[in-house]
């Protein structure tokens, strides 16, 4: 059978046997209106008053928004916020953007544009954040492990504060949106390292769909909190992200809210695991980089055996990303001395937690990839370079019958990566 799987901009299709297991977000239609919706979710939010009741005119405000590695429709929430603060007598000059790229690389212009629309990006400041700028950070606490928490000077100085997501299955803090956008979107290097450190990530509870127990997911949380944010505005979208849900309102409650609602639709039931999977990683911009991409290695691995193996289709236009992330993944010769090195409480390293969970997984399974890149840059992150899905599919197939007496291997697709997180159903 023919399967479009989410790659780069255009998409991929590949040929795969018929008996493949394909697995899909549950169907949530899209709205039929976005706009009206957001609207309507300002004046009657969760858990708070109208967004125009908690401003008044002469606040200073600050909005923070997801960078160009998110596929957060901000071309849609940021104008539909400006537009009810306008209504509300807010000054143009009084509002400030925040980019909340954590510790990601600064956006261009070009991409600013993209992710704006023109109008904003010439009509509005916009700061994009630097973890690593001392002067641009305020402190905010101590963790729980004795990290200095700070977070961005603009967001703290603004009298409101709001903040906007979208809430997806996360690899690690078990769903996005709510107080991401403060640890790590806006957040010191320091926090965002000791929130993200080797035990924190290999904890069991820090895992995909995992809220109860998670103590990243826990510890955004109380750093948000912790702020003082105002106003949250989070979004859910479909595997074409269109909008299919919008929270928004107090923190807790509006993202509880999206979280339950998400739940729903990216928590996929399997019937066991599988011997292979074929994934990818929900395409531009999702598989902008490998750094990015592992999140669908990650989340094919949750539904295949140990020793089976993932084929995973990320066109990584980047090549691996972030300079750091590239560094570390050359520290060892393979998976399992890196996931070792890293585990360690001492150790501390920029971006530690892309090559951690990338680690974990190929330490369970077989990890391929189809991408953009050069063979030997595959082979640097400790994946083995495919040159078509569909043949190195048929190949593991051969190869598995050859060990299995014959058996035909069982085969699960994630056509949109991690946007399906495989859960092996309950017996019963």
């Amino acid at each position: 059978m023919r399967i479009d799987l989410a790659y780069g901009r255009a998409g991929l299709r590949v040929e795969l046997p018929d008996h493949a297991h394909v697995l899909l977000p549950a169907p949530m239609p899209a709205l039929a209106d976005p706009a009206a919706a957001i609207r309507e979710a300002l004046r009657r939010p969760i858990g708070s008053p109208p967004l125009q009741d908690v401003v008044m005119p002469g606040d200073t405000v600050a909005i923070v928004f997801s960078d160009v590695t998110r596929p957060a429709p901000n071309h849609t929430l940021i104008p539909a916020l400006l537009e009810e603060l306008a209504e509300a007598g807010i000054d143009r000059q009084s509002i400030t953007l925040i980019n909340a790229l954590g510790m990601h690389r600064m956006n261009t212009p070009d991409e600013l544009v993209s992710m704006l629309g023109p109008d904003v990006v010439e009509s509005f400041p916009i700061v994009q954040h630097d973890p690593e700028d001392e002067g641009e950070l305020t402190y905010v606490m101590t963790n729980k492990r004795g990290a200095r928490i700070s977070v961005n000077r603009r967001y703290m100085q603004a009298k409101v504060k709001i903040l906007t997501g979208f809430v997806e299955p996360h690899i690690f803090a078990g769903y996005s949106g709510g107080g991401k956008a403060v640890l790590p979107g806006i957040a010191g290097a320091e926090a965002v390292i000791s929130n993200h450190s080797g035990p924190m990530v290999g904890d069991p509870k820090s895992t995909w769909c995992s809220v109860e127990g998670n103590l990243i997911f826990e510890e955004m949380r109380e750093v948000a909190l912790e702020t003082d944010p105002t106003f949250i505005l989070n979004v859910t979208l479909d595997q074409s992200k269109a909008i299919t849900g919008v929270f928004a309102g107090e923190l807790v409650k509006a993202h509880d809210a999206g979280i339950a609602f998400a739940e729903k639709a990216y928590v996929r039931a399997i019937p066991h695991e599988f011997d292979i999977a074929v994934a990818s990683s929900l395409g531009y911009p999702s598989d902008i980089s490998l750094y990015q991409s592992f999140k669908g290695l990650s989340a094919a691995a949750q539904g295949v055996r140990q020793g089976g193996a993932v084929v995973l289709a990320a066109e990584c236009a980047e090549g691996l990303g972030l300079v750091h992330f590239q560094e570390l993944l050359e520290e060892r010769t393979n998976p399992r001395p890196l996931l070792e090195m890293i585990e360690d409480k001492r150790f501390r390293h920029h971006d530690q937690w892309g090559v951690q969970v990338g680690a974990m997984a190929m330490v369970k399974v077989e990890s391929y990839l189809y991408s953009s890149m050069k063979p030997a840059l595959v082979r640097k992150s400790h994946m083995i370079p495919c040159k078509g899905v569909s043949k190195t599919v048929n190949d593991l197939r051969k190869r598995y019958r050859h060990e299995n007496g014959g058996d035909e291997p069982s085969i699960l697709v994630l056509p949109y990566g991690q946007l399906t997180v495989p859960r092996v159903a309950a017996e019963g």
